[in-house]
């Protein structure tokens, strides 16, 4: 694959795979729109592990504090923070693990990738998004996450499986209903990230791992590498903005994205 393509890939995935505008929506519009060749499972895997390192570095103190907790969880003992941790990422993986096994089975993950839908998802939940962020409470922090708020925002995050919506967007739009503060909605939201990354990741690594080659394994890596760059700096910029900006500035961007697509798909 062409190195520009790559570097297009991957930067679309590191930039919005975190922030709340949907990164398969962006990475499905490419290609429909560009009329570029589709960067097929290996680079969707690749760029998945180069986002998937990015978020675990930057919450690495949260990330080890469940890593330890699971070794306690897996005795039965929920007594740490960070088992308690662990087990609220557990529950809320749960969901969209189900979900999405019954939408690959089903076909209706195909089905659902069209610019109509992404034009759709990207402006109703960006505007769902808005509301949440302007009418929700600021009361609660990480350390208040509960098992059944787990559950709850594992559903809202089973919704992101159809394109547009924004695995990231919809968790936050959750959790500040909730009454999460921006910074404890996004975290959160990041930390979700992680197990159901590696979930789809592992699906799709196991799917392309009988069919990849030496060449489709080196763009992996080139792409894995960008994608982590992309990612962490995209991630570093929305917590740093966090601290004094609202989520509509992001909310503009799906209106305006959506509104262009509705144009396009039904002129």
């Amino acid at each position: 694959m062409p190195l520009f393509h790559l570097m297009l890939v991957a930067l679309i995935q590191g930039v919005t795979e975190f922030l709340p505008v949907s990164s398969s929506g962006h990475l499905i519009l490419l290609p429909s729109l560009t009329g570029m060749q589709d960067q097929g499972q290996v680079i969707d895997v690749a760029v998945h592990v180069g986002t998937l390192f990015a978020v675990v570095l930057y919450f690495w103190p949260d990330v080890r504090d469940a890593l330890y907790g699971t070794r306690r969880l897996l005795r039965g003992r929920i007594d740490t923070s960070g088992a308690r941790l662990a087990f609220c990422l557990a529950l809320a993986t749960l969901p969209v693990i189900f979900a999405g096994l019954v939408m690959k089975l089903t076909g209706l993950d195909d089905l659902l990738r069209s610019v109509k839908v992404i034009a759709w998802t990207m402006l109703i939940f960006g505007l769902v998004l808005w509301w949440a962020d302007k009418t929700g409470a600021e009361r609660k922090s990480t350390g208040d996450w509960t098992p059944m708020e787990a559950v709850k925002l594992g559903l809202w995050q089973a919704v992101a499986l159809i394109p547009g919506t924004s695995r990231s967007g919809i968790t936050i739009t959750g959790a500040r209903r909730m009454g999460y503060a921006r910074l404890d909605a996004a975290k959160i939201a990041m930390l979700m990230s992680i197990p159901t990354i590696l979930a789809s990741g592992t699906l799709l690594g196991l799917e392309v791992a009988v069919t990849a080659d030496i060449a489709a394994a080196r763009d992996g890596v080139i792409a894995a590498a960008m994608a982590f760059v992309a990612a962490l700096a995209a991630l570093w910029l929305m917590m740093r903005l966090l601290r004094s900006v609202s989520f509509t500035p992001y909310v503009i961007y799906r209106i305006i994205l959506g509104v262009l697509l509705l144009v396009y798909a039904y002129s």
